[in-house]
């Protein structure tokens, strides 16, 4: 047999319409689907997409500790074990795809995945297809603009705290935050603090039927979705054009 494929598919954000022709018709490809599953065995975002267009018996659900955070040997224990049982598939099949949220090279469980692989299985032929991300969902149900002319984007993961977030505030151009659901006070914090609250708006669940999405100023620091997002736009003023 030659060389196994394992491909990273990006199955966009939520809403099953958000996954590319080229995810699709890889998905549908694949000899076996892999989709990541909290250890709680929830039905993951992932998975629910992927089975609009495979058959269930194709996919594999393979659990990941993706909420693992405080106990490293316990993460790692669950990467190893969940490299372990890939590796496997990848020996007995030719096509491995593995799904996941977004995009498969913007913060994803598949980055590790395919580090681990090439370390247990060498010569798997790793490839992704890029997925539509959540900041690209929020800004278009939102009307947020992300770029214009000549502004920078910056994306900032909250789990690495809230100062991060401010620097970035603090800054030019568009700001836009992930995972920060369990700190949503110290969000709405920062862009009080650095006078971005009017503009920003924060969305969860796009396109799924528990979407949410308000304006930021309306948040009031309950705690939200652990996968919220959050666009700030850049302070922009001498309307159409005026960045170019």
């Amino acid at each position: 047999m030659g060389n196994s494929r394992l491909i990273g598919v990006g199955v966009g954000p939520g809403d099953p319409e958000l996954v590319t022709v080229k995810g699709v018709n890889c998905l549908r490809a694949a000899d076996v689907v892999v989709v990541p599953v909290m250890d709680s065995g929830d039905r993951g975002r992932a998975e629910a997409t992927v089975l609009h267009y495979v058959p269930e018996e194709k996919v594999v659900r393979v659990v990941f500790a993706l909420n693992e955070r405080s106990d490293r040997a316990r993460r790692e224990a669950a990467w190893d074990a969940a490299g372990e049982r890939v590796a496997g598939l990848l020996r007995t099949h030719g096509t491995v795809a593995f799904a996941t949220i977004g995009d498969p090279n913007v913060y994803s469980t598949f980055t590790y995945l395919a580090q681990t692989i090439e370390d247990v299985v060498p010569g798997t032929v790793v490839e992704t297809v890029p997925g539509i991300t959540a900041m690209q969902d929020l800004a278009a149900r939102s009307g947020a603009v992300l770029t214009e002319g000549t502004e920078p984007l910056t994306l900032v993961p909250v789990t690495a705290g809230a100062g991060a977030l401010k620097d970035a505030l603090n800054g030019p151009g568009t700001v836009v935050a992930y995972k920060f659901g369990r700190l949503a006070q110290e969000v709405a914090a920062a862009l009080r603090e650095t006078g971005r609250l009017d503009d920003a708006v924060w969305g969860s669940a796009l396109g799924l039927p528990d979407e949410s999405i308000r304006p930021a100023a309306e948040l009031d620091g309950a705690p939200l979705p652990y996968l919220s997002t959050l666009i700030a736009p850049a302070r922009r003023d001498g309307g159409r054009g005026g960045k170019l």
